[in-house]
């Protein structure tokens, strides 16, 4: 059985500028198909505008607001919003307030799988 507390996670800057704290993945657990993360965008620092060519990623906004950009379609976001972003869509988030959010990616989150 593995259960990880996400306090005890150190975070990391990923390749698009977010920073994450991994809760479940291939560094911390026997993962094979995905990855569990969250995530953090401040106020005035936008993820840069990437895409997976790989991965399909889910994310669930905890706290904050902001506006999602996914193949230039922009949509506000609140806590409560599930979005997805499917493999080659380009896509940013931009926090308005801080942003928290969930990442889940299959297959798992890869610094290889980021392009610009």
């Amino acid at each position: 059985m593995t259960i990880n507390q996400l306090s005890t996670q150190n975070p990391f800057t990923t390749k698009d500028g977010s920073t994450i704290r991994s809760i479940l993945d291939k560094t911390n657990a026997p993962v094979r198909n995905q990855s569990l993360a969250e995530a953090l965008v401040p106020v005035g620092q936008p993820t840069e505008r990437h895409y997976h060519k790989l991965s399909e990623e889910f994310y669930f906004i905890l706290e904050g607001r902001g506006s999602m950009e996914i193949d230039g379609e922009t949509r506000d976001v609140s806590p409560g919003d599930a979005i997805l972003i499917p493999p080659n869509a380009w896509h940013q988030i931009t926090a308005s307030q801080t942003l928290r959010f969930l990442c889940c990616c299959a297959p798992p989150y890869s610094h290889e799988d980021v392009f610009f």
